[in-house]
Order: structure tokens, then C-alpha cells, then sequence
């Protein structure tokens, strides 16, 4: 027989998460649960994978996976078309939240903040270090938007190596990376009879004030 989703759970098994691992600001400890994580977890789980949920104009929420390619004391980087559903709601509404989860550890981390776009100069340099067809795709697609199959994306990929045939492809000016400023960091590490810990970072002018929640 099926196992039924109300039967579905496991047991977390990993040492917790006490006051005094924690330091008094959240990067540091981020930047350590992330190199954990690059050595713990295994594919197919990339360890800067995260989900970002963003709301639009009329606040319906949206939620995807996406890469993180940035990390610094002002926040949390990532690249997308401007002109992309996701790009439109983050102009629309500058606030979005991101989840980290790594399973191998029985870890999560939740950031919600404001969003800027970063400057030009520092998505260029992001995409000059991109492989060629990541490159050409962000010229080639037209992220979001309806097209007629496989092969009419196929066809502006073409198009655009052609394009590009005799040159470098250089960053487009509809492309670009945007950088969460965290005003609230948490993390959670799992615990045995869901117990959990959970400690919470809040930003409150400008300073972090550490704080327990119950799991």
C-alpha cells in the first residue's frame, strides 16, 4: 500500500542550534551553514539554490527556484531578465523573500527584505564570467513571455549566435542582477519530536537584535 502523505515524516536527527553558535550578526553565520552545505549536500541538491517568492502589483504571490550568486554584508545577489514576470514584480513591488533548504543537514534559512537592483558595472562583470550559452540565452529568450513552441526559441538562439558570431556578447541592458537587503534572517535546524530550533535576526536600525522562537 501507498504511504499517505499524513504518514509521511522522518526524524531529524542532527545537534541543535544554541545561543552560543550564534553570533551577534547573521552573515557569518549564514556564510558557515553555506560552506557546510557545499560540503555536506550531494547532487542533484545545489547547495545556492533557493526559493524566491516575490508578489506582484495586485500582491498575488509567486514562488521559484533560482541560484544565488552573490553573497556580502549588504545582501543576498541574483541575476534575471528586468523585463521577466519575476523582474516586472520585483519593479512593481521591491520586497521578496528567499528559503535555503539543505536537507542532508536538516537545515533551512528564511530572508525577507527590500530589493535594489545592483549596478551596472557588477552585472557585467557577472556575466563576463558566464559560459557562452548562458550568455547568448540571456539575449536569445524572452524570459516569461508566451512563444509558439521549442522550436521558435531555438530559432532566436540561432538568431542571436549568428548575431554574435564575430564578437563577444555583451550584457544586455534588459538583464541584470537585483540584491535582497535582509531585514529579517532566521534559522532553523531540525530537531528530534519536531522541537526545532529556530533563531531569528530582525534589523532594527540598522542593528541586529537576536531573538528565540518556538518551533
Amino acid at each position: 500500500m501507498a504511504q499517505t502523505l499524513a504518514d509521511m515524516r522522518r526524524e531529524y536527527t542532527r545537534d541543535g542550534l544554541t545561543e552560543a553558535q550564534a553570533p551577534a550578526e547573521p552573515f557569518s553565520l549564514f556564510s558557515q551553514w553555506f560552506e557546510d552545505a557545499v560540503k555536506t549536500e550531494q547532487l542533484p541538491v545545489e547547495p545556492n539554490a533557493m526559493m524566491l517568492a516575490t508578489a506582484d502589483a495586485d500582491g498575488q504571490p509567486h514562488c521559484r527556484v533560482l541560484l544565488l550568486k552573490g553573497l556580502d554584508e549588504r545582501g543576498f545577489t541574483f541575476f534575471s531578465n528586468y523585463e521577466s514576470a519575476k523582474g516586472q514584480q520585483l519593479t512593481e513591488n521591491p520586497r521578496a523573500a528567499m528559503t535555503f533548504f539543505w536537507p542532508a543537514l536538516e537545515r533551512q534559512v528564511r530572508i525577507e527584505g527590500r530589493i535594489e537592483k545592483v549596478s551596472a558595472e557588477e552585472s557585467a562583470a557577472y556575466y563576463r564570467v558566464r559560459p557562452l550559452g548562458s550568455r547568448l540565452g540571456a539575449w536569445a529568450s524572452p524570459q516569461s513571455r508566451v512563444i509558439q513552441g521549442r522550436g521558435e526559441l531555438e530559432q532566436l538562439l540561432a538568431e542571436t549566435e549568428q548575431r554574435f558570431a564575430d564578437e563577444a556578447p555583451s550584457c544586455p541592458d534588459f538583464w541584470g542582477g537585483f540584491r535582497l537587503l535582509p531585514s529579517r534572517i532566521e534559522f532553523w535546524q531540525g530537531r528530534p519530536s519536531r522541537l526545532h530550533d529556530r533563531l531569528n535576526y530582525r534589523n532594527e536600525n540598522g542593528a541586529w537584535v537576536r531573538e528565540r522562537l518556538a518551533p
